[in-house]
């Protein structure tokens, strides 16, 4: 089996037959299970993991502000402003004053952007929250041809390095 580098070729290639050789509750469990069969040199990339009954879960972090918009666009504009100063101190004399410049002028313009971007939203999503995709359960499978290898590795204890 050849290692496919292209994520795009990946999505239009057929899956191959897999088998569950095991099943957990949470990702931590099935990822240890893979782990251990790394650890005993089973061929893993014929080994994947599979989350069903999936909800997506988000999660409100409090009401969003123009103080909030602005505070947290100067911040990311900060960032970008010290980034591309510490770009021109590379190449330009007295590069303290233009580190000191850039990170002024991509907060003043972040903290604009952000506000202004905050009031085109016309009141809609006064929000900020993070999204997570949670599973219900977690399958680990292993293509056909490698099932009873990776049950025989499951079933040996765990190899001392």
């Amino acid at each position: 089996m050849t290692d496919i580098q292209n994520p795009e070729q990946a999505r239009t290639q057929p899956t191959p037959p897999s088998t569950t050789i095991a099943e957990f509750d949470t990702y931590e469990q099935a990822q240890a299970l893979v782990d251990r069969l790394s650890d005993a040199k089973f061929p893993v990339q014929h080994v994947r993991i599979v989350g069903t009954g999936l909800t997506t879960v988000e999660q409100v972090l409090g009401r969003m502000t123009y103080g909030r918009a602005a505070l947290t666009g100067a911040l990311g504009g900060a960032w970008f402003g010290l980034f591309v100063g510490l770009l021109f101190g590379l190449v330009i004399a007295n590069s303290w004053v233009w580190v000191i410049w850039a990170l002024l002028m991509g907060a003043a313009f972040g903290m604009i952007a952000a506000v202004v971007q905050h009031a085109l939203t016309g009141g809609k999503r006064d929000f900020t929250s993070i999204q997570a995709l949670r599973a219900e359960r977690y399958g680990v499978q292993v293509t056909e041809e490698h099932a009873a290898e990776a049950v025989r590795v499951m079933g040996q204890p765990t190899p001392t390095a």
